[in-house]
């Protein structure tokens, strides 16, 4: 395996065009191959949509925050005046509102990283001449219990995000019932560790050499979304305060 980050200009909100960002970035010896892996973070992804908000134009981030968050603990609770809130099915600080590398602005998450992905993913086979490619929108959070934070996909193309092991025996011959190893986090982890969390201008990084890992397939697998009534973590989360 190997994970190559990708250096590239500054990219400015409150818009810019990823298109552009990408072609020139990925050349030479960045340039895609076939069964290459994609992992972008979701701030160029949300820039590129211009999902940007001027921060003199509104009168508290927290309002904004909770405004993009589909159910949130008021950051009031939180000592360290966060609110911690689910978006899209993801356990997320401040619902993915982002202030670091914004030049002024609040960058958003992307409108649906699914079809961000998707539409990224087909322009890039074509330009490229590529059957292969998966393309894996990123950002960084933080785990509970756990100091320090690790990548997290929020919208992904081209492959099977999951391993399912159930059925298949344990060592001594016990099937698994319910074990899955998500790959697709595990690989974006590592994409995330290498990108950098500050002014590395890494926003893109070439996983290569994981055809064996990943199993390339056409749209996108629901099944990696856990409804919350079917979730481990319910009765923590379910008290969690509903969006109006």
């Amino acid at each position: 395996m190997d994970f190559t980050p990708v250096k590239t200009r500054a990219f400015l909100p409150p818009k810019d065009d990823l298109d552009v960002l990408l072609d020139e970035s990925l050349i030479g010896g960045n340039a895609l191959r076939d069964c290459d892996v994609l992992f972008i973070t979701s701030k160029i992804v949300a820039i590129g949509e211009g999902r940007c908000v001027a921060r003199g134009s509104i009168k508290d981030k927290h309002e904004l925050v909770e405004r993009e968050a589909d159910a949130f603990v008021p950051w009031q609770q939180s000592k360290w005046g966060f609110c911690i809130s689910i978006k899209n099915n993801i356990l997320i600080a401040s619902a993915g509102v982002d202030e670091s590398n914004a030049n002024g602005f609040y960058v958003l998450w992307p409108s649906n990283a699914f079809a961000s992905a998707r539409s990224i993913r087909k322009r890039l086979m074509e330009k490229h001449s590529l059957e292969r490619l998966a393309v894996v929108i990123t950002d960084s959070h933080c785990t509970p219990l756990r100091r320090g934070v690790n990548g997290i996909t929020i919208g992904y193309s081209g492959l099977n995000p999951l391993k399912n092991y159930m059925g298949k025996p344990d060592l001594f011959g016990r099937p698994l019932a319910m074990t899955q190893a998500n790959v697709v986090d595990a690989l974006t982890s590592m994409a995330v560790l290498l990108m950098g969390e500050s002014n590395e201008s890494t926003p893109l990084c070439i996983g290569r050499g994981l055809d064996g890992i990943v199993e390339y397939a056409e749209g996108e697998n629901k099944d990696f979304v856990i409804p919350l009534e079917e979730d481990l973590f319910e009765p923590i989360l379910k008290d969690l305060t509903p969006k109006n």
